[in-house]
């Protein structure tokens, strides 16, 4: 029983651990999403609120060569703005979470893993 037990708590504490991991390191390839259930995850912005017309100021050279380019500049926009807000949102959650983030990692080192014992390798 006491095994069983030590197995749940284990595989989770590690699924818990390669997460955090790979949010740190923005690894969030094919197997993370599948491992980690990514895409069920609250979506970064609302994709259905209302576009909002802006001002910008940007360089004439660079937006004359993407208008001949047909570049649609919104779109190019909005993506570099999910990878700019992504990326702050990342590290302002790895600065509220350092702490904890080390303690964990403190842990461990201290003490090893729930499945040193299980393992085989």
């Amino acid at each position: 029983m006491l095994a069983a037990v030590l197995s749940v708590v284990t595989v989770t504490f590690v699924r818990w651990r390669r997460l955090l991991n790979a949010l740190v390191w923005n690894s969030m390839n094919a197997h993370n999403i599948c491992a980690f259930g990514v895409n069920n995850m609250q979506a970064l912005f609302d994709q259905q609120a209302p576009k909002k017309a802006t001002n910008l100021t940007v360089n004439s050279d660079l937006l004359n060569q993407a208008k001949s380019l047909k570049i649609n500049l919104s779109a190019t926009l909005e993506q570099a703005l999910i990878v700019q807000v992504k990326n702050a949102q990342r590290e302002q959650w790895l600065k509220e979470n350092k702490d904890a983030i080390d303690e964990l990692n403190k842990l461990s080192d201290e003490n090893g893993l729930f499945s040193d014992s299980f393992r085989s390798f």
